[in-house]
C-alpha cells in the first residue's frame, strides 16, 4: 500500500520533498501540500505587505525589495536542477523566485498544492498491533479561505514552514521608555523611509549588515550594536559600529556595553526568528520546541519517539537548497526501509551527547543547530547512509571561497560572477581563476 505524506509549506524545502515523493510512486501517493499562501516560494516571495494577510494571518515572507543572494547560484541550487547559466551568480529575491516557480513546473508540483490553506493542527495515533509492533498515523486538521475545516489521515507528515516568519525580539530593559519605531527586520521592506534618520542596527549577521548597508546609502546615521568581535573591513560613511544595547533609559535614550549613550529614531531588530510550530504540541511528540532549538532531533531531521515526523532545513549558517535535498532524501529512505534507524534510546543517546559536546566547546544554546564547518560532512553522511549521490566538492569550495570574499568585500563581494567546470572545479569570471579541490580536501588555485 502506497504511503500519505502531508508537507507543510510549498518553500524551497516543501516544493523539494514534493519532487522527491513523486519521483518515487512506488512506494509514496502523491503528496498533500498545505500552503498558508496563495503563491509557491515561501520566504522568497515577496510581499510589500506586513503585518498580516486580509484574513488576518501573519505574512509569512521577511524579504525586503532589495535583498541580493549571498551566495551564488551554483552553489544555492537544488543538484539536480542549475539556475539559468545566463544570469548573474548574485540573484536579486525575484529570480530565485522565478526558480522555484520552474522547478515547480519542472516537476508537476502544482496539482498537489493546497494554497491558501492553514495546517491548524497535528496529531500523532499510535496504535500496538498483535506482535505488539507499533505504528504511527498522523491527524492533520486544516483549513481553507472560507473557513473550511478538514481532517485527514496521513503516514508521515514533513514539517517544511521554514523558521524566517516569527521574529526574535530581545528582552532590553526599559523597551516601554523608547520614543521612536522599534521594528525588527521581518517588517523591513526598503530604505528610503528612513532617509536622514538616526537608526540603531542591533545584529551584525548578514541580514544586520546587509540593512545597514542599505540604510546609510539611503541617507540614514547608522549605529551598527553588537556582540562580535569589531568587524575590520571597511564600511560606508554613515555607518558605526558599538558594543550591544544593554537598557532604554527613563528619557529614552540608548545604553550601550560599553557605558556609551546615545539617542535614535529607529531601533532595528536583526537579531533572527523563533522556530515556532502553533500545529504541534511538543509534549506529546516529547520534543522541546523553543525560540532557537527543537529538541531531540536525530540526524537535525525526526523526533526519535516518532520517526515518520520530519523537520527539514531547521539547521542555520547552511548551504540550505542542497542541504534539504540530502535531508529530504534520507527521510524517504527512511520511510521506504532503504535505511533503518536505531532504537529510540539510541537516538536520543546519540542526540544528547552531540549537544553536549557542542556546550562543552563553549557553543551557547541559542547557536546550537549552527551547523556552518559541519554541513558538509553531516550532508555527506546522509548520502552515504541512504545510498545517493553526495554532493559535488565543488559546492564546499566555493560557499568557503564566497565567505572569505564576503569577510574582505561586504560591499562589493557580489560582483564577482562564478561558473563550475566540473565537480572539483570552478572559475571566476571576472579574476579568470580557476579552483580546482585536490583529493585530499585541499586546493589549489590557478591564476
Amino acid at each position: 500500500m502506497l504511503q500519505r505524506v502531508a508537507v507543510i509549506g510549498a518553500g524551497a524545502a516543501g516544493l523539494c520533498t514534493a519532487r522527491h515523493i513523486l519521483s518515487r510512486p512506488n512506494s509514496f501517493a502523491p503528496p498533500v501540500v498545505f500552503e498558508l499562501t496563495s503563491n509557491v516560494g515561501g520566504t522568497w516571495c515577496y510581499d510589500e505587505r506586513i503585518g498580516t494577510y486580509d484574513n488576518g494571518w501573519p505574512i509569512h515572507s521577511s524579504m525586503y525589495r532589495d535583498l541580493r543572494t549571498n551566495l551564488p547560484k551554483e552553489v544555492m541550487m537544488f543538484p539536480d536542477f542549475p539556475f539559468d547559466p545566463q544570469l548573474n551568480s548574485f540573484l536579486p529575491h525575484q529570480e530565485v523566485q522565478r526558480y522555484l516557480e520552474k522547478y515547480c513546473q519542472s516537476h508537476n508540483i502544482r496539482p498537489h498544492i493546497r494554497f491558501s490553506t492553514v495546517v491548524e493542527k497535528v496529531k500523532p495515533f499510535v496504535v500496538t498491533k498483535e506482535d505488539k509492533e507499533k505504528t504511527t498515523t498522523w491527524e492533520v486538521t486544516s483549513s481553507d479561505s472560507s473557513g473550511f475545516q478538514k481532517t485527514e489521515t496521513f503516514d508521515s507528515v514533513f514539517v517544511c514552514s521554514g523558521h524566517y516568519s516569527d521574529p526574535h525580539i530581545p528582552d532590553i530593559p526599559g523597551m516601554g521608555n523608547f520614543k521612536g519605531k522599534v521594528l525588527h527586520s521581518h517588517s523591513y521592506r526598503f530604505a528610503e523611509p528612513f532617509s536622514g534618520q538616526s537608526v540603531v542596527v542591533l545584529g551584525a549577521k548578514a541580514s544586520g549588515l546587509d540593512i545597514s548597508i542599505e540604510l546609510a546609502k539611503a541617507g540614514a546615521q547608522v549605529t551598527l550594536s553588537h556582540g562580535r568581535p569589531r568587524l575590520t573591513f571597511p564600511l560606508p560613511s554613515g555607518i558605526q559600529q558599538s558594543s550591544p544595547v544593554v537598557a532604554i533609559e527613563d528619557d529614552g535614550s540608548i545604553r550601550f556595553q560599553d557605558g556609551s549613550m546615545a539617542r535614535a529614531d529607529v531601533l532595528m531588530f536583526c537579531t533572527g526568528y523563533n522556530f515556532s510550530y502553533p500545529f504541534l504540541d511538543g509534549d506529546q511528540l516529547g520534543l522541546e520546541i523553543q525560540d532557537h532549538m527543537v529538541s531531540p532531533l536525530y540526524r537535525f531531521l525526526v523526533p526519535p519517539a516518532f520517526p515518520s515526523l520530519f523537520f527539514i532545513g531547521i539547521c542555520k549558517i547552511i548551504c540550505p537548497f542542497p542541504n534539504f535535498d540530502c535531508q529530504v532524501q534520507f527521510a524517504l529512505a527512511v520511510l521506504d526501509g532503504s535505511v533503518s534507524l536505531p532504537p529510540q534510546a539510541e537516538m536520543e543517546d546519540e542526540v544528547r551527547r552531540a549537544l553536549h559536546e557542542k556546550v562543552e566547546c563553549g557553543v551557547q544554546r541559542r547557536h546550537l543547530l549552527i551547523m556552518d564547518q559541519d554541513q558538509w560532512e553531516y550532508c555527506r553522511t546522509l548520502a552515504q547512509t541512504a545510498g545517493f549521490s553526495p554532493l559535488p566538492p565543488v559546492v564546499r569550495s566555493l560557499y568557503e571561497e564566497v565567505w572569505r570574499q564576503r569577510q574582505v568585500h561586504p560591499e562589493n563581494y557580489r560582483r564577482i560572477n562564478y561558473r563550475l567546470i566540473s565537480d572539483t572545479e570552478w572559475e571566476s569570471q571576472e579574476k579568470q581563476r580557476m579552483c580546482v579541490v585536490q583529493t585530499n580536501g585541499g586546493e589549489r588555485s590557478a591564476d
